[in-house]
């Protein structure tokens, strides 16, 4: 679960450190349309509702994360810490 949860996190750096019109990060922060329902059978939890949930493991704050992610050596340290010390 460690492991799942540091990897995750990488990959939300990644994406805080993309230009804010790059398909992957308007796609990860952008609400869905009105019209838009989850298919039958589908889990209601969002991507960015589990990296809240991981977030509190570390007393973090998504905005401050958005933050902290520009820096890409810090971030590594703060993942890789998470994944040795959890």
């Amino acid at each position: 679960m460690v492991i799942i949860q540091s990897r995750r996190l990488s990959l939300f750096g990644h994406i805080a450190r993309m230009d804010d019109d790059a398909d992957a990060k308007m796609i990860l922060t952008a609400p869905p349309s009105e019209d838009w329902r989850r298919p039958p059978g589908r889990p209601c939890t969002k991507l960015l509702n589990t990296i809240q949930r991981d977030l509190r493991t570390h007393n973090l704050t998504l905005n401050e994360v958005v933050n902290l992610a520009q820096n890409r050596p810090l971030w590594r340290v703060m993942v890789s810490y998470s994944s040795t010390h959890a």
